[in-house]
């Protein structure tokens, strides 16, 4: 699928923001007072900067609140409600942290429940999709959870837990890289099956739909060479799980570290997360010859 910008820079600091925010939740910074503002600051700047970047790939942005509307049945609602109420909780519980120095530790609790379920819905809008195989898995949660949860451990200067959270996370990424590679094949669909014409034989695309392009050709499909796509892999391992590993656990709990281990963290994710849009393959392309199927 095409890789937009503002979904990727949405998915990737709203990640880290409340990834962060679920430890500030569990009360792992023993700060209160003036001390304790920067903490909640980087994790608010990031789950907040996170969710307006996303409003950027809607059609009409002004109409966002709709997207309260649908909680019954849609995730992307269900995400809207769950970061709203993260950030309300969240939001108290750093008031009286920081201007009050009293930590409500059940208030904290809940605000990390629900960070992390917060995650878990922006995951599930992808993993539902049966339309791209790739992500209707249920390692597209674990991925995107780990990846959240790691970044957190990293900002939040907690050493044992960014250590095996980047482990977790390196196991889950190769993971959903090995299986998202099969999963078009694995659910058998291909040009006769999206035709209805396979019974009669091989069917091989004549001519495209149509002579120009249109919505679904340009959001739907996007073919990445396969070669570049195993550099931005090495890239985005070596960068997002191997670097940050090889610096938290030389210089653990450095504010160089933190700096240096979350700078190759992010970047690593971005390109992780770019590959996670564009390695994805929609049914649709079926129809345009676009998969070799």
């Amino acid at each position: 699928m095409h890789p937009a910008p503002s979904v990727i820079i949405f998915t990737v600091l709203s990640g880290l923001g409340f990834g962060m925010l679920a430890f500030l939740g569990i009360g792992v910074l023993d700060v209160q007072g003036v001390a304790a503002f920067m903490p909640f600051a980087i994790a608010f700047t990031f789950a907040v900067s996170g969710l307006i970047a996303s409003t950027f790939h809607l059609g009409n942005p002004q109409r966002a609140l709709r997207a309260f509307s649908q909680w019954k049945t849609s995730w992307l609602s269900r995400e809207a409600w769950l970061s709203a109420a993260t950030l309300a909780v969240m939001g108290l519980y750093a008031i009286n942290v920081i201007f009050r120095e009293s930590t409500i530790a059940p208030l904290g609790w809940l605000g990390a429940a629900l960070a992390v379920a917060t995650v878990f819905s922006t995951a599930m809008i992808y993993a539902q999709l049966k339309t791209v195989p790739r992500w209707n898995h249920w390692l597209t949660p674990v991925y995107m959870l780990t990846l959240s949860l790691a970044g957190g451990a990293i900002l939040a200067q907690q050493t044992a837990a960014a250590l095996l959270l980047l482990v977790c996370a390196s196991v889950a990424q190769l993971l959903h890289w090995i299986f998202g590679d099969r999963r078009f094949a694995q659910q058998g669909s291909n040009i006769g099956s999206a035709t209805g014409l396979g019974k009669l034989g091989k069917v091989r695309l004549f001519e495209p739909p149509h002579t120009g392009t249109n919505y679904l050709l340009k959001e739907m499909v996007h073919v990445v060479g396969r070669k570049h796509a195993q550099k931005l892999r090495v890239i985005a391992f070596v960068s997002m799980i191997l670097l940050p590993i090889a610096i938290v656990a030389t210089w653990p709990g450095s504010l160089a570290g933190t700096v240096f281990a979350a700078g190759f963290f992010v970047l690593g994710t971005f390109a992780s997360r770019w590959l996670f849009f564009a390695e994805a393959e929609h049914v649709v392309g079926l129809y345009y010859g676009k998969h070799d199927r």
